[in-house]
């Protein structure tokens, strides 16, 4: 038994008892040798069997402890993909390679996405073994980036191609004549020979000359896929059809054997397949246009502003804390923040959206798009590959690296395709062969059915004897193997569902939205129910401090929102957007001064604004003595000496304070879909505190939008249940489908319990609190304007912070997937169908060839249909948008 022996840098262990949790998660799995776990030194030890237990295992096994082992990513190009089997034997051998943790193959974009563990491989490593499995992975060069080189791969791979096709067209010209002679009607014109030399001769020449160039492709593909890997591909089916009909025609040219040349039929095989190579490679490079022209986009340049000069640099020297000065019409340089200027900037190169966003100091602002008119001095905080533009093209190639799991099924039947060719291929040959003449009756049957088809020149001279127009049984029985290798297309099966989900994450990263995996496109797609979280994410997450109510208010209500103690009718109230507040008078100073000082402590938005409400009243704050946040409920503080609650009625019950005295202000407050917040001070009840939150504009619209759909719409927040039925029943949410007062701790039970029955949801969120509940739906989206932690937790972010692209999410998902069943029905159909007929001798190997030459490339340009789609609205298949335009 070989064993393997794997160091793991492990974050996230405290003491012993950590590390013991690791040794026996991962000394439980079987296969598993020995393992220790230092929590001092941060590593972890295992030696284990991998023919019993994978290093992915592994890991799974010390993240599910709570734990984090370090890994890296890596997107490799790998060159001479041409089907499923390749990449997933290109996968094989990754997996295989010590180190490597997962990989991901795509053969429609030539990647293979690799996680792997730092301590354990290399670069170096995984491109030997890609060799190994003979195919030529793209060497990373620190000269240029890993984009840069796979564009001048491509572009390489096009050149060879395109010299490849006009080449072989060449060659292949000549035996154009000879295929029109076969015609029925057209008379010979075609010589016996020229310049003494017999015309038979001159077709071997050029066919050996067409083997040796366009045939060694997939002679050598063909080689390497049986000698490293034991398999067949696409490459055996052309090798061994273009192989059966020049053996074949060669051993009749040297008299070993009766019947006739089959050169040309080889001849056109072989360009035809190599012109569907060229055009699919074409596709790829297409397909991939919108990523390279993302990344076009960026700046050469920067002006940075140092010392009180202005300077002209790299846009590579550019380091965080820079400030650069921006003029109009310049592209800003890199992500960062504005400290001076105010303008307007276009950013629909990265959400999609073509009206400009104003932007002034603190704002922050997104590398490659454009200053529209006046001039910004922005600090850089982002650079290099931690910008939006390469987050956003990365993500998208993780995206295209991962496949949907309909893709399993079709990598399932990928596997055993190609072999159950061969043999479907040998055995209709042998039939025919022993029985010629059943055959011929079956094959003129069912050729009658079907016009212009009939048995591949007259049929077998055994079965119609006295014909003029016939041939040899041998000839006919290799027609019949060449033409069922010939026609059947792996590409096609292969390249169906990567080929639309490359297209299909491409159009959403242009439209401002990303999604970590080809297979969350597919779980978008017939959701059920939507649950939003309000604050940030229906509103806006910028509270306003609207009311103040003292004691002496709380027998004093007002409709319009505000309670003013003392003389009701004192006109110099402040007003505010919500309604009246309160003159700043001494109860109300000394409230709001005591709550806003003890809310100092706290990053919490309903604290920022009465922090903030406090000092636009010109009321002056203490530093808090002590602070406790108290999760889900306020928080504790001691200011100036006092005791100070800030919070809801739990908080002041649990400090046996009665919230009773407010009870008619709070109910009235949160009624308006305002956050009431209780304030004692000392142990008494000292008065009541609203906030508000503005709803986002396209909330409401969204809403409805999802409603039309058939899909429910849901309201999960922290806040109580009237404030949040006030907010649900302005947007349109059902009263029912409000779930409030959820604590952030329990707002993944909340989403599972809503799963409970089936329903698969998609939960949207933007911040911290809400990163379980976004791992617990069934889809997670986090809102652009949402923490690192929520969006690192979510299978879809948003680059605005808009509801309404949540409709983005489901169109692209339904549009992609349904390209993706397309692709799939055509390959299915166009195998289930012609591979039969090839079988019955009706298909001639030429036309076979360039059958399969057309069906991969009818499932790239169905694909590139829709690479323009415009996903705010619906995809309508392109024959039924007649119809769809009708009825609306």
């Amino acid at each position: 038994m070989e064993t393997r022996k794997t160091t793991l840098e492990i974050s996230g262990m405290s003491c012993t008892t950590c590390s013991g949790n690791i040794e026996e998660a991962v000394g439980s799995l079987d296969g598993v040798i020995n393992v220790s776990a230092n929590f001092a030194a941060d590593e972890g030890h295992v030696e284990y069997d991998p023919d019993s237990v994978s290093l992915k295992s592994i890991y799974e096994s010390v993240t599910e402890s709570g734990y984090t082992p370090e890994q890296a990513q890596q997107t490799i190009t790998v060159l001479g993909m041409s089907c499923a089997t390749c990449s997933g034997t290109v996968e094989d051998a990754l997996t295989e390679a010590p180190g490597v943790i997962d990989a991901d193959a795509n053969f429609a974009s030539d990647e293979a996405l690799v996680s792997y563990n730092p301590q354990d491989t290399s670069f170096d490593d995984l491109y030997k073994a890609i060799e190994d499995a003979g195919y030529d992975p793209v060497e990373e060069n620190d000269d240029e980036d890993m984009t840069e080189q796979r564009e001048r791969a491509v572009e390489r791979e096009l050149g060879r191609q395109r010299r490849l096709v006009v080449g072989g067209a060449v060659v292949t010209v000549p035996f154009m004549l000879v295929m029109v002679e076969m015609a029925p009607g057209v008379p010979t014109f075609v010589p016996e020979s020229l310049f003494g030399l017999s015309f038979e001769w001159i077709e071997f020449v050029l066919a050996t000359a067409l083997m040796a160039t366009l045939g060694r492709e997939f002679i050598e593909g063909a080689y390497r896929a049986l000698v490293n890997n034991r398999q067949a591909n696409m490459d055996t089916l052309v090798a061994v059809g273009t192989l059966t009909g020049y053996l074949y025609s060669t051993t009749v040219l040297f008299n070993l054997v009766n019947g006739g040349l089959y050169f040309e039929a080889v001849a056109f095989i072989l360009w035809f397949i190599t012109v569907g190579n060229w055009l699919e490679v074409r596709s790829k490079a297409r397909a991939g246009d919108a990523l390279r022209e993302l990344l076009e986009m960026e700046a050469e340049e920067a002006t940075v502003i140092k010392d009180g000069k202005e300077t002209t640099i790299p846009l590579k020297e550019v380091a965080v804390g820079d400030v650069m000065k921006v003029r109009p019409g310049e592209k800003i340089p890199t992500d960062g923040s504005v400290v001076d200027g105010q303008s307007a900037v276009d950013e629909s190169m990265v959400t999609g959206e073509s009206v400009p966003v104003e932007k002034s100091d603190g704002d922050e602002v997104i590398g490659s798009t454009i200053n529209e008119n006046g001039i910004l001095q922005v600090e850089a905080t982002k650079v290099g590959s931690d910008t939006a533009i390469q987050q956003i093209v990365e993500r998208v190639k993780e995206a295209q690296a991962t496949q949907p799991d309909v893709q399993r099924l079709v990598d399932t039947v990928a596997a055993y395709f190609v072999p159950a060719i061969i043999i479907n291929a040998v055995i209709w040959a042998i039939v025919w062969f022993l029985f010629p003449e059943t055959m011929y009756d079956l094959s003129s049957t069912v050729g009658s059915w079907i016009p212009a088809l009939e048995p591949v020149g007259g049929g077998p001279e055994v079965a119609v004897p006295g014909t003029a127009v016939s041939v040899p049984l041998t000839e006919f029985s290799m027609v019949v193997l060449a033409s069922a290798l010939l026609v059947a297309c792996p590409c096609a099966l292969g390249l169906a569902t990567p080929a639309a989900t490359m297209v299909g994450s491409t159009i959403s990263a242009r439209n401002g939205v990303l999604f970590k995996g080809s297979d969350v496109l597919e779980q978008s797609r017939g959701i059920d129910a939507v649950v939003f979280d309000k604050t940030g994410t229906l509103t806006h997450g910028e509270m306003e401090l609207t009311d103040v109510v003292t004691p002496t208010g709380f027998d004093q209500p007002r409709a319009d929102g505000g309670v003013t103690p003392g003389n009701a009718d004192d006109t110099d109230s402040a007003v505010t957007d919500r309604g009246p507040t309160l003159d700043a008078e001494f109860d109300d100073q000394a409230l709001l001064g005591a709550a806003a000082s003890a809310e100092r402590g706290s990053e919490h938005p309903l604290a920022q604004a009465i922090v903030d409400g406090a000092r636009n009243r010109g009321v002056e704050l203490s530093t808090p003595e002590t602070f406790e946040n108290v999760p889900g409920h306020g928080i504790r503080a001691t200011v100036d000496g006092s005791a100070v609650l800030v919070g809801n009625r739990k908080l002041l019950a649990d400090a046996d304070v009665a919230p009773d005295p407010a009870t008619e202000v709070m109910e009235r407050l949160e009624r308006e879909g305002k956050t009431a917040m209780l304030v004692a001070i000392d142990g008494e009840l000292a008065g009541v505190l609203a906030t508000a939150d503005k709803v986002r504009e396209s909330a409401k619209t969204t809403i409805k939008s999802l409603q039309d759909r058939g899909v429910d719409t849901l309201l999960l927040t922290g806040d109580t249940e009237r404030t949040a039925r006030a907010v649900a029943g302005d947007l349109g949410i059902d009263p029912e489908n409000v779930r409030a007062g959820v604590l952030p701790d329990d707002k993944a039970d909340a989403i599972e319990a809503i799963q409970a029955d089936g329903t698969r949801a998609m939960m949207v969120g933007d911040g911290v609190n809400d990163a379980p509940a976004l791992m617990s739906a069934h889809v997670g989206i986090a809102i652009g304007s949402g923490t690192d932690v929520a969006i690192e937790s979510a299978d879809v972010t948003l680059m605005r912070d808009d509801p309404a692209d949540v409709l983005k999410v489901l169109n692209v998902a339904d549009a992609t997937i349904e390209k993706v069943y397309q692709n799939l029905f055509w390959a299915f159909i166009y195998n289930m169908t012609l591979v039969p007929i090839a079988s019955l001798g009706l298909l001639n190997p030429a036309l076979a060839g360039l059958a399969m030459a057309a069906s991969s490339v009818s499932v790239m340009s169905n694909s590139l249909a829709f690479i323009n789609y415009n996903p705010h609205r619906r995809y309508v298949f392109l024959p039924f948008r007649p119809v769809a335009r009708l009825l609306r």
